[in-house]
């Protein structure tokens, strides 16, 4: 079974509770249709009409209108300074800090900065992370066959020039989503325009810092750097050029250099290389909540919301 057609499966299992505040958005009411039956809970976070029609579809309701939900979320909003309207984002993520939800999926209206946000004012970060990131999966290969490839793209879509120690931070949010979402094991690699000292430069030398951050972290994690992307995913060119590395041109998590980049690179591999991409999916924030983008399609928004699952489930078997 493949990663995409997996996932359903996988993320029913968890049978989590994932809010959603834009219920009255089309798309996202129908991605919540789809959600139904699933095993995936979806709970529309809303009051007066769009409560209503929400629960008209059969949808599981949360009225934020109602002093029980207003008395729960009350002490993270007023800690936060965020707002109390019912149905906002600011309501569903202190509803996920309350335990009243496991994820929440947000974003096909509210830009990326409200997202992020509302996650770092009402959830903060997890233990031992200051940088919150995202990463991109990419799956390559026909939908159904065994050859399929997934890579994780990080960090596409929150920060713009890291530094040596926010790459680190970076790789390992972005190895231990991976464990959650994919299913297996993290192969790092630091991307550079050098190869193992093929080059020098600034960026190559923040490559290269990074990656012994990330060792000294995350030293059961097989990483490398600083790598050409060829070197990382092509086993032929990296025993020719790194014939040193431990990842043997088989690296599954790619750490682009900076947001250019990574952004640049996803939506390459996307558009020209026919790679289906699953995100941007948020790292280091703790608790489930991601972002949509605002022209995401009902089948994006259905995935996100399984691998959110999936998230809320890991965290809470780590509980």
């Amino acid at each position: 079974m493949t990663f995409l057609s997996s996932l359903a499966e996988r993320a029913g299992a968890t049978g989590t509770r994932i809010g959603f505040p834009e219920v009255h958005e089309p798309r996202t009411l129908e991605a919540m249709r789809r959600l139904l039956g699933s095993g995936v809970r979806p709970v529309a976070v809303a009051a007066g009409d769009a409560a209503a029609g929400a629960s008209a579809h059969g949808l599981e309701v949360l009225d934020a209108s109602t002093s029980d939900v207003r008395a729960a979320t009350r002490p993270y909003l007023e800690a936060a300074g965020q707002s109390d309207d019912p149905g906002s984002l600011s309501m569903s993520v202190a509803l996920l800090r309350a335990g009243r939800l496991d994820g929440v999926v947000a974003g096909a209206e509210a830009a990326t900065a409200d997202v992020l946000r509302a996650g770092l004012r009402l959830l903060g970060v997890k233990e031992g992370i200051r940088t919150v990131s995202s990463a991109f999966y990419m799956v390559l290969g026909q939908a159904e066959q065994e050859d399929e490839r997934v890579l994780t793209f990080t960090d596409g879509a929150v920060v713009p020039d890291p530094t040596a120690e926010q790459l680190a931070e970076i790789a390992v949010a972005a190895s231990d989503a991976r464990r959650a979402i994919v299913g297996d094991e993290p192969r790092v690699a630091f991307l550079s325009y050098s190869t193992a000292g093929s080059a020098e430069g600034p960026s190559v030398t923040k490559a290269r810092a990074a990656v012994e951050l990330f060792r000294t972290i995350r030293p059961d994690v097989v990483a490398d750097g600083e790598l050409q992307v060829d070197a990382a995913l092509d086993r032929s060119v990296a025993a020719r050029k790194s014939p040193g590395s431990p990842l043997h041109g088989a690296a599954n998590v790619l750490v682009f250099p900076n947001l250019d980049a990574a952004n640049i690179g996803y939506k390459l591999v996307e558009r020209l290389g026919n790679a289906r991409a699953v995100g941007p999916i948020l790292q280091g924030l703790d608790g489930a909540l991601n972002d949509l983008s605002r022209g995401a399609s009902i089948d994006d928004i259905v995935r996100v919301s399984y691998v959110t699952a999936l998230m809320a489930g890991s965290a809470q078997e780590q509980t």
